[in-house]
């Protein structure tokens, strides 16, 4: 259960960083990080950072796949992880050992 947490606090930071910095080469007219990379960040769990990074740098809000998607992805991580936990918590702890 740590190394979950671990995971998508760096995962999320990473995401919100990527956002900036993307934002902060567009300004300059700089070499771009590839949107696939971008959507690769939230599809890891990075969902939360990517699009509080989209709104909080005003990045690609203007992109309807950016401002649908990332929150859908989000929505739909989180709530299966949600489930899954509370469903299945006791049978996956003893399964996996990521979670010991």
């Amino acid at each position: 259960m740590d190394f979950l947490i671990i995971f998508l606090v760096i995962i999320n930071i990473l995401a919100l960083a990527a956002m900036g910095i993307d934002k902060k080469k567009a300004e300059k007219k700089e070499w771009r990080i590839p949107e696939n990379r971008l959507f690769m960040y939230v599809i890891l769990g990075g969902g939360i950072g990517g699009t509080l990074g989209m709104f909080l740098f005003r990045h690609k809000t203007k992109h309807a796949g950016f401002r649908i998607l990332f929150p859908l992805i989000t929505i739909a991580e989180y709530g299966a992880l949600i489930f899954l936990f509370s469903k299945y918590h006791d049978s996956l702890i003893y399964f996996l050992p990521i979670f010991n």
